[in-house]
C-alpha cells in the first residue's frame, strides 16, 4: 500500500463554470484539487494547505489579478518548485509574455479541451502519456 500523498492542484479562476471544467481535466489525470476565486483567496488557501504541484490561474480576477498572484508566489521561495499556468482568453503576445516573465511556467489560452490541458500538463513533466 502506497503512502505518497496525492498530486495537488489549485484552481484560480472567478468563474464556478471555469473552475468545475478545470476540476473535471486535473481529477481525470489524478490530482486532488482545491480552488480559489481569486489571487486573495488563493494565497488564503495555500497557507492552510501542502504546497500544491501546479496552479492554474486566470488573469483578470476581483480583488487581485493573476499576474499579482504569480508575482506574489515567485517571490516566495516556499514556492519555487511549484508550477504555474496562466489559463487565460488575453491572447496578444504582449500579454503572454507578460505571464511568463512574472513567473508563470506556461500559458493556455481560453478555450481548450481536457486533452490539450493534459498534453500542457505533459509537457511540464506533471502527467505521463496524456491521452490525445
Amino acid at each position: 500500500m502506497s503512502t505518497a500523498l496525492p498530486r495537488r492542484a489549485l484552481i484560480v479562476d472567478d468563474s464556478r463554470a471555469m473552475r468545475a471544467l478545470l476540476r473535471r481535466g486535473l481529477e481525470m489525470v489524478g490530482y486532488d484539487v482545491i480552488d480559489a476565486d481569486n489571487g486573495r483567496d488563493a494565497l488564503s488557501r495555500l497557507a492552510q494547505t501542502r504546497v500544491p504541484e501546479l496552479v492554474l490561474v486566470d488573469w483578470m480576477m476581483p480583488e487581485m489579478d493573476g499576474l499579482e498572484l504569480i508575482e506574489t508566489l515567485r517571490e516566495d521561495p516556499v514556492y519555487d518548485e511549484m508550477k504555474v499556468v496562466m489559463v487565460s482568453s488575453e491572447s496578444s503576445p504582449h500579454r503572454i509574455a507578460q505571464a511568463l516573465q512574472a513567473g508563470a511556467n506556461d500559458y493556455i489560452m481560453k478555450p481548450f479541451s481536457s486533452a490539450a490541458l493534459a498534453e500542457r500538463l505533459e509537457g511540464l513533466g506533471l502527467v505521463q502519456h496524456a491521452a490525445r
